[in-house]
């Protein structure tokens, strides 16, 4: 796989936080100094217009203040949500050696209270109170914030945003609280493999590059200062003002206001932060010494993975973005196609994936990295992988170094730029004000995609680098026992003896020119405002909706596989899982040159069968699902592909136990509370029960047996998707009517107030209260999400700011199909699941007494911002299509299911929430864990309840 070429990355050394599921993110605290009000056209000193797709249909405009931040506003009227994100250009690696954290603990602190708005809950109330969300992260030359909210309060939004870099208040009073927070949400990234991986490689990088400190920070590298030195506080905001400065600031906003409107917006608020003539700090040192190469070290993971890995230091290619000299290299030996590196190791049993691109770029230096996922057979054969490599690489230096290979990427990426789908405002505003802070203005918008021409020259230059004494080797395994410790996620590792010999593998190849690029990118007129029905039998639905709006040529096609069989054990379970995973990896070869060229393919497991999801240019699709179809139906499942992709199963389920502890809870929720299902521990016992010729076997009784569901969504007119719609029920011929399928139900909650423990071996404590509602109406549902609204700042603010019980804590609307629910999460690393379960039940003591102290108009907001969300529209073809055909899944198919709530939601009355809230306390499952535990037997809890009641 080619690694999307950036020239900059914030995942791999960051202390990103990513944005969970049930509720506004973060909080975090705050500082400062005054700020002005009222700005003019006079705070301008330049305008320009970025570069965009004659097919955007949105307008641009990049301010540069007076104060010299730059700021791009994109006016977009189609956006049912407003978002902004400033971009600092300092980060983690201006940490002082003797403060490692501090720009994590002051991205946290900005949060906490300014000026104008002192209170420390004051930014995220209003967020939330306007159906917004926000979350900031640190990486290591960037500090990013960002939020969204619905249009109306956009002005206020930003007053209380700017104030972040105009007066915050670095609130003493919050500071050691904040620095715990700092502290919990380093525990909970220790178990982090990619961060274990990086812990280990900072040891072998120069110690000199800034890059290498731990970034995160603890309560050790936060402590209090010596009396005789400045404060912690005091260094919080020595750094602030050393950094923080308009020069180095990059803001963006995405909203459907006028370009004008916007500008007076952001004139007004953001002209006023100072201008101390600050530049984007630089990083002088190496990040490697070449002197220490070559490097072959291993590590040990706490999970089922095998690894390795090869870095090889380059310049970092950010300057050379316009030709990216490097993304044909990562090409060509990411390739997954027919006779690539991955193709060879695959057909030996060595490998099951494979990745090339560039990472930690530092603006001077940066790594071109080769990831290979091994089998254990690989795991054995470390230098025959590493030779096959050298030996790919070879191959490109005498044969791949061609221009049109260079000019079939560029003409690909103007396809990409030409009709890129723009996404959630708040995910394109943060990666605008990133590109902002690194590309010249009219590029903001076609850097990633900008390919000027091919350089042979330069592209050799980074070839050679490519060289077994330059490079850094790292394996990583279970079975690694280390001499060494990594010092801050404790990864035991060392170096070990260069590879002598190894033998590449055969068959290697060049990739050919692409034979799916689509040629006919005509946008067709007709926009459907739902699904409607193109055929209907017995045995067979497909729907049709044309869509225009999102102006690409595009189509995304769903066709369900529904068999009453995948229900009935957990060996079927599997069977259905090992069948939709033999599909793909069977196809990976034959389609991945398809997938270059916009024609993506993906087959998954689900409760009724399986589903084949396509997605790409309406040109050339239709011979794809043919393709796809003829596969399942007679492909040969070679016992190399079963093998392999039991492997992938099985590694997945026997790493369960260590995955994200929230992401356990839910999974035992579900498991407890959706029949039927299969924990982990089931399916790997059932998969090591199966063999090849138990899925032949399977695949003929599913294929025999079928109802199937199919949807078109996109540029494609009626009478062409009934064609392709004719064409998969011939070649499927489903025989099984609608009604043999079970229908898919949850269940209802027991009165007992249970407790369930799941299977884990994580570190942390964890409670999640589960209160179901009663009635799968749209009025309850409504209701339900109303108060997990209103609720989510009071419990955020009371359990984890003022209690500090933990990072993660949240809570939020959790439907389990049609069955409303409220979900209460906290996740600790310093209390245990009963002292978290009694502060819970406190909040929840205390939600009586708020309900009743609540009136009206102060739940207005909450009603309207449950609203605003769910009459949000689909900001891509494929969230669109995801959005319909998921309400294909439930007996009733509607399409109006989020219209229905919305306009409910209007409704609630505070009455309403008082009696919801007595009946919701009276179906409540906790599921907890503290290190240790015995997991819960969750079948026999399961086994235990009735369906859930929808009768009202």
């Amino acid at each position: 796989m080619l690694s999307r070429f950036l020239p900059f990355s914030f995942t791999r050394s960051s202390a990103y936080r990513a944005p969970l599921a049930l509720s506004a993110v973060l909080a975090v605290g705050a500082a400062g100094l005054s700020a002005q009000a009222g700005a003019s056209s006079a705070d301008v000193a330049d305008v320009q217009t970025p570069i965009t797709s004659p097919f955007d249909s949105r307008d641009y405009r990049v301010l540069t203040l007076e104060n010299g931040l730059t700021a791009l506003l994109v006016s977009a009227p189609e956006a049912d949500t407003a978002a902004a994100s400033m971009n600092v250009s300092a980060g983690s690696a201006q940490d002082p050696e003797d403060l490692q954290g501090l720009a994590h603990l002051l991205e946290h602190m900005l949060f906490l209270g300014t000026e104008p708005y002192p209170e420390p809950e004051a930014y995220q109330t209003y967020i939330t109170r306007h159906a917004g969300s926000h979350n900031a992260f640190t990486a290591s030359q960037d500090t990013n914030y960002f939020f969204d909210v619905e249009p109306s309060a956009l002005p206020g939004a930003l007053d209380r945003f700017s104030a972040f870099f105009l007066s915050p208040l670095f609130n003493a009073d919050k500071l050691s609280s904040e620095r715990s927070v700092v502290d919990s949400e380093y525990q909970a990234r220790r178990r982090n493999e990619s961060r274990r991986e990086n812990d280990v490689l900072n040891q072998v990088l120069n110690p000199d590059h800034p890059g290498t400190q731990f970034s995160v920070g603890s309560v050790e590298t936060l402590a209090d200062r010596p009396a005789d030195e400045p404060s912690l506080r005091e260094r919080v905001i020595d750094f602030y003002r050393g950094y923080y400065d308009a020069n180095v600031m990059h803001l963006a906003v995405v909203a459907p206001q006028p370009l004008d409107t916007l500008e007076q917006m952001v004139t007004d608020r953001f002209a006023a932060i100072a201008d101390h003539e600050l530049e984007r700090p630089t990083i002088e040192a190496p990040l490697v010494d070449k002197g220490s190469l070559p490097v072959y070290l291993e590590r040990q993971t706490l999970t089922d993975n095998r690894q390795l890995r090869f870095l090889f230091p380059i310049p970092d290619p950010l300057e050379e973005y316009a030709r990216k000299p490097a993304q044909l290299l990562a090409h060509l030996l990411g390739d997954e196609g027919e006779g690539s590196v991955l193709a060879v190791l695959r057909d030996a049993g060595l490998a099951d994936g494979l990745s090339a691109g560039v990472s930690r770029g530092d603006g001077k230096d940066a790594l071109f990295t080769v990831s290979v996922s091994l089998t254990p057979d690989g795991a054995e054969r470390l230098d025959d992988v590493q030779a096959t490599l050298f030996s790919a690489v070879d191959n490109v230096a005498a044969d791949g170094l061609e221009e049109w290979r260079y000019a079939e990427q560029a003409a690909l990426e103007q396809q990409s730029f030409r009709f890129q789908q723009h996404g959630a405002p708040q995910h394109e505003a943060t990666e605008l004000a990133m590109r902002l802070s690194r590309y010249p203005i009219r590029d903001v918008q076609y850097a990633p995609y900008r390919m000027d021409g091919f350089d042979a020259e330069r592209t050799r230059t980074y070839l050679d680098a490519l060289r077994p004494d330059n490079m850094i080797r790292i394996y990583s395994g279970p079975e690694v026992e280390g001499e060494r410790t990594s010092p801050w996620f404790d990864t035991q590792w060392q170096k070990t003896p260069a590879a002598e010999g190894g033998t590449a593998l055969q068959g290697l190849a060049l990739p050919e020119p692409n034979p799916f690029i689509a040629e006919d990118l005509t946008l067709q007129s007709g926009q459907d405002e739902t699904p409607s029905v193109i055929e209907k039998t017995p045995h067979f639905t497909a729907w049709h909706m044309a869509v225009e709006r999102f102006d690409t040529p595009k189509v995304e096609w769903r066709v369900s596989l529904q068999h009453p069989g995948v229900r009935r054990s957990a060996e079927e379970a599997v069977l259905d899982r090992l069948l939709a995973g033999w599909l793909n990896d069977s196809l990976n070869e034959t389609l991945y040159p398809a997938r270059l060229a916009g024609q993506s393919f993906n087959a998954y497991a689900h409760a009724r069968g399986m589903t084949l999801a396509f997605s790409g240019w309406r040109d050339g699709q239709a011979p794809l699902i043919t393709r796809v179809i003829e596969q399942i139906q007679r492909g040969d499942i070679t016992p190399g592909s079963f093998e392999r992709v039991k492997h992938r199963l099985e590694r997945q389920w026997r790493n369960a136990p260590d995955s994200a502890l929230f992401g356990q809870a839910r999974r035992t929720l579900n498991q407890a509370l959706l029949a039927p299902q299969w924990s982990p521990g089931e399916l790997l016992a059932a998969s090591q029960r199966l063999e090849h010729h138990h899925l032949e076997d399977f695949r003929r009784r599913f294929l025999d047996e079928l109802y199937v569901d199919a949807m078109a969504v996109g540029n494609l007119d009626a009478d062409r998707a009934q064609k392709q719609a004719a064409s998969i029920k011939q070649q499927l011929a489903p025989r099984l009517a609608r009604e043999k399928i079970p229908a898919l139900e949850p269940l209802a909650v027991s009165a007992d107030k249970g407790v369930l423990r799941p299977h884990s071996t994580r570190d942390e404590s964890l409670v999640l209260r589960y209160l179901q509602g009663d009635a799968a109406t749209p009025r309850q549902q409504a209701a339900v999400s109303v108060l997990a609204q209103w609720l989510q700042t009071p419990f955020y603010q009371q359990l984890r700011t003022q209690e500090q019980l933990g990072y993660i804590v949240n809570a939020g609307y959790y439907p389990l199909l049609d069955a409303p629910g409220l979900a209460l999460v906290v996740q600790s690393p310093g209390s245990d699941s009963a002292t978290v379960a009694e502060r819970m039940s406190a909040f929840m003591a205390d939600v009586d007494e708020r309900l009743k102290a609540l009136d009206d108009e102060a739940l207005a907001p909450y009603r309207q911002a449950v609203h605003s969300k769910l009459s949000e529209r689909a900001t891509g073809l494929g969230q669109l299509a995801d959005r319909h055909w998921q309400a294909t899944a439930l007996d009733e198919v509607r399409f109006d299911r989020r219209e229905r709530r919305a306009e409910e939601a209007l409704n609630v009355s505070v009455e309403e929430l008082r009696e919801l809230w007595a009946r919701l306390q009276k179906h409540r499952l906790d599921i907890r864990f503290d290190p240790g535990d015995e997991p819960s037997d969750v079948g026999e809890y399961r086994d235990g309840l009735a369906a859930f009641d929808d009768a009202d």
